[in-house]
């Protein structure tokens, strides 16, 4: 019999339950890949995370796993990860700087000074693939041509979890959206991995959004930090907002259901070339043990 600790975090918030919820198990080494998986089957959040200690340096490997998918790197996961590293002790609880080792390879992470710190992530390497029918990935979320930015072609973008973005008219229309799970599987059939997609309306304040992943196992998620540093890119490029460098905006995600998050991104020289950092607050929540 083993005992497993974990905390429970919600990340991109200030406010209990609200965020993206996310299980961080504190030692993962007695568990192999599948039961990880079942775990986080169990678990049932869109993420869920296992710590395999002792850091080296100031890194920590970390695994990420959907209910149904392990994932090469993720958003929330790093920055809740990073917040109960410190608050456990893995790291040290003063550490400004961590850097979580995940499949994808290393994620810099660091950390705002003061009592009720911000904590951001650098984006890794963000790529722009294949552009998608406006028919397509509209009837994926249940929209109609008429309602997309006729200007802003969907797009394959990814850095790490591939996802077609799908630029709205407004956040009333982003509200609307409804996955068609016919037409979203149509529209990812051509991807050799599952693929979200991700509808946004840009806003005074950045942007409006939703995501939607069912192969994942996420029917809707809250906040999706992996998918930030690409949203910047895409609206970058299809001159949505600034290009310049130290631009910051703020994604507002999960708001439609009921689990409003403030995903913060700052923008590091002219379109990113020195990087595109994702940030936001984390609550702790609760903390428990499971036993197999």
């Amino acid at each position: 019999m083993i005992e497993l600790a974990y905390s429970v975090v919600d990340v991109f918030t200030r406010q209990a339950l609200e965020g993206n919820a996310l299980a961080v198990f504190h030692d993962g080494r007695a568990l192999d890949g599948a039961t990880m998986q079942r775990i986080a089957r169990e678990m049932n959040l869109s993420e869920t995370t296992f710590v395999l200690p002792p850091a080296a340096g100031d890194a920590v490997d970390v695994r990420i796993f959907t209910p149904a998918a392990e994932l090469p790197f993720a958003g929330h996961p790093t920055i809740g990860t990073a917040f109960v590293l410190r608050e456990r002790g893995i790291v040290a609880r003063d550490a400004r700087a961590v850097v979580l080792r995940e499949p994808i390879g290393p994620v810099p992470v660091h950390v705002d000074e003061g009592d009720d710190p911000m904590i951001w992530l650098r984006t890794p390497e963000i790529r722009f693939g294949e552009t998608v029918e406006l028919d397509a990935a509209t009837a994926a979320v249940g929209l109609d041509v008429a309602d997309a930015l006729a200007d802003a072609t969907p797009q394959l973008v990814s850095a790490g979890n591939p996802s077609v973005f799908l630029a709205v008219r407004d956040p009333q229309t982003v509200d609307r959206a409804a996955v068609d799970l016919a037409a979203y599987r149509r529209l990812v059939l051509r991807q050799a991995r599952p693929t979200c997609v991700f509808v946004f309306a840009p806003v005074a304040s950045g942007a409006y959004s939703r995501m939607f992943a069912p192969d994942l196992g996420i029917t809707e998620d809250p906040a999706t930090g992996s998918a930030t540093g690409p949203l910047a890119a895409y609206m970058m490029r299809n001159g949505l907002v600034s290009a310049a460098g130290g631009t910051r905006f703020v994604s507002e995600q999960g708001t439609k259901m009921g689990r409003r998050s403030l995903l913060h991104v700052h923008v590091r020289g002219e379109h990113g070339a020195d990087g595109i950092d994702v940030g936001g607050h984390v609550v702790r929540v609760a903390s428990g043990v499971v036993t197999l």
